[in-house]
């Protein structure tokens, strides 16, 4: 049986089950698969995080580092945030440049945290114009298994929670906790055919006719929303959505907290 008949199969039982409100896993439509989060999972860096959502697994790692600020933000720290999707998280990756895939998922992430406010970056100037502190965001993939942004956005907060500014390294004064002022989640659900089913697997993301991600924080503030695929929502689609990305972001914030794992859907 050749691929493209084994897809075709494929697309039809995942659009089969989802009409009847099923899905692969044995998931309910509006059910996340197990969420676990590791702090301080890499010891060299300043601050890190593991997050599995089922069999997707992210690292995350924050460094930093002195830095100059940008001449249009004379007062303010630097944030930089990176994706690596490395080729052995799938076939479908290969070695060489980023890939519009971990280009696309720096940027979402990115937004997230800078909408969210996540951290001061005025608190991290040292001296105007002169000296600020620059945070690294490093987002690794290792197994990509459907819905990487909502992963690598929690393994990000996650890893800004459990960072640590190294003053005492560099001489700037005593190491301490770096300030987290809020916790964006994002929770990304995708369209198979008139269904709207939330945390996608590799098989409906490749499956659906549109995707939508939308940050909540724990103010209830929408941060930011991303779409993606061809398809489209409605107005009512994305209220619908809107209050069922707030009250799984209420979840996973409070298995944030508990620096544990649960199964946040059920």
């Amino acid at each position: 049986m050749t691929n493209e008949v084994t897809t075709e199969i494929l697309v039809a039982h995942v659009m089969e089950l989802a009409k009847a409100g099923k899905r692969l896993d044995g998931r309910g439509i509006d059910e996340l698969r197990e969420v676990k989060v590791i702090p301080g999972y890499v010891n060299s860096a300043d601050g890190s995080a593991y997050v599995q959502y089922g069999l997707t697994k992210v690292v995350c790692g924050v460094k930093l580092e002195p830095g100059t600020p940008f001449p249009d933000t004379p007062n303010a720290g630097v944030l930089t945030t990176n994706a690596e999707i490395v080729p052995l998280s799938s076939p479908d990756y290969e070695p060489g440049p980023p890939s519009p895939q971990a280009i696309e998922l720096s940027r979402v992430v990115d937004r997230a945290i800078r909408a969210a406010e996540v951290i001061d970056l005025e608190k991290l100037c040292v001296t105007p114009s002169e000296k600020c502190w620059t945070c690294f965001v490093d987002i690794h993939v290792l197994d990509d298994c459907g819905n990487l942004i909502d992963a690598a956005l929690l393994a990000a907060v996650a890893a800004l929670k459990n960072a640590k500014l190294p003053s005492e390294r560099f001489g700037l004064g005593e190491t301490a906790p770096l300030h987290v002022a809020h916790t964006p989640i994002e929770v990304t659900f995708v369209r198979l055919g008139d269904t709207l089913i939330v945390d996608p697997s590799s098989e409906e993301e490749a499956t659906c006719q549109g995707r939508l991600t939308i940050a909540t924080d724990e103010r209830g503030h929408i941060c930011a929303m991303q779409k993606g695929r061809v398809g489209a929502f409605s107005p009512q689609d994305v209220l619908s959505l809107a209050e069922r990305a707030e009250a799984h972001g209420n979840k996973l914030r409070e298995l944030l907290h508990h620096h544990g794992h649960a199964h946040p859907g059920s």
